[in-house]
């Protein structure tokens, strides 16, 4: 009797969520659900982003566009990679074995992740030195210097995550829909300490001091030319509307991106502080609060759609054109099938 639990429970396929088994299906139903959405969400969102900037002109022209596109980049290889635990919880076979699989599943998405937080740091930076230098701002900004910054980005992200491969700890949770990756590959406090004084903590800090003094400062000259109007108006009788600081306009769209991805993030990082300190794990919180940062991929893309004007013109335009190309490919088949009929073959006697 105990034999034959043994064989049932062995053949059951290893969930993260136990609630999300059925046995009709044979795999974990509600992680897959969860995983395949997120995964075409991301991709099909950041294809569309990137397709968009390249059909804008005018996005270009903020140097933001180049980490903005960095960060798209980043999030649809994230897509791409959570196809391999999808491709996995649906019982298609591993090419190499599931410890080296997780492995690497885990490293490459906490380097995207922290591609994107880095991106998002060197975002409030540009826009900080565009605000407190702007004389000289572009001989600061250059594009060869954007370049180099966007390498440095993905060598520093690269660097800080290559530990893991070396026995030191895990990265993330990102890998644990692998049972090798949730059983035996463990956090150490000493690495998760090391990510957060690396990345997390810097990033935050500079995150937090930029768009401080960026709005600071903007308030400070809608107030100065808001009390300029008002001399002004007195003298001539006239009334003038004080307009909104451009900058400020520009960096709040930043500012709720940048808001949005730690408000996602900030769980799963409490989370893997504390597991790491105190070493009780629980699957539920790892999975959801994993899953749930993973889905600020998706939601970088809604947010900059909703928030700026440029990239929805561009958006219009792409599907205007999308259209386009449609109709003219249902004229030219319905034209090619009409001349292939011929005038006798399509009368009838």
């Amino acid at each position: 009797m105990n034999s034959t639990l043994d064989g049932n429970q062995s053949s059951h396929p290893f969930c993260l969520l136990a609630f999300g088994y059925l046995e009709t299906v044979n795999f974990c139903l509600l992680e897959v659900l969860i995983i395949v959405f997120l995964t075409v969400l991301i991709i099909s969102g950041n294809i569309i982003v990137i397709f968009v900037f390249h059909c804008a002109p005018l996005l270009n022209h903020h140097t933001t566009s180049y980490f903005i596109q960095t960060m798209a980049y980043a999030d649809l290889l994230v897509g791409v990679s959570c196809l391999v635990p999808s491709l996995s919880l649906l019982h298609y076979p591993l090419p190499v074995e599931e410890s080296l699989t997780c492995q690497v599943f885990g490293f490459v998405v906490s380097v995207l992740k922290s591609v994107s937080m880095a991106s998002l740091a060197c975002i409030s930076i540009d826009r900080y030195i565009a605000i407190t230098k702007p004389l000289t701002y572009n001989t600061l900004v250059t594009p060869w210097r954007l370049r180099l910054c966007i390498f440095l980005i993905w060598l520093y992200s690269t660097l800080v995550f290559l530990p893991s491969f070396f026995h030191w700890g895990k990265p993330g949770y990102h890998g644990d829909v692998f049972q090798w990756c949730a059983e035996s590959w463990h956090t150490d406090p000493y690495f998760t300490l090391f990510i957060v004084m690396m990345l997390y903590a810097p990033a935050a800090l500079i995150v937090c001091f930029t768009y401080f003094n960026i709005f600071r400062i903007c308030q400070q000259h809608t107030k100065e030319i808001s009390e300029r109007q008002a001399r002004f108006s007195s003298q001539s009788g006239e009334t003038g509307e004080v307009q909104a600081c451009p900058d400020k306009r520009y960096a709040m769209v930043l500012f709720r991106i940048t808001s949005v991805f730690y408000i996602l993030w900030l769980p799963y990082i409490i989370y893997f502080l504390l597991e790491s300190s105190t070493g009780h794990s629980n699957r539920f919180a790892s999975f959801l609060t994993t899953w749930l940062a993973i889905s600020n991929s998706f939601c970088n893309c809604v947010i900059y759609s909703l928030s700026n004007s440029v990239f929805q013109r561009g958006l219009k335009r792409l599907s205007g054109a999308m259209c386009t190309s449609c109709a003219s490919q249902m004229i030219a088949k319905d034209t090619y099938t009409v001349r292939s009929k011929g005038p006798l073959n399509g009368f009838h006697v």
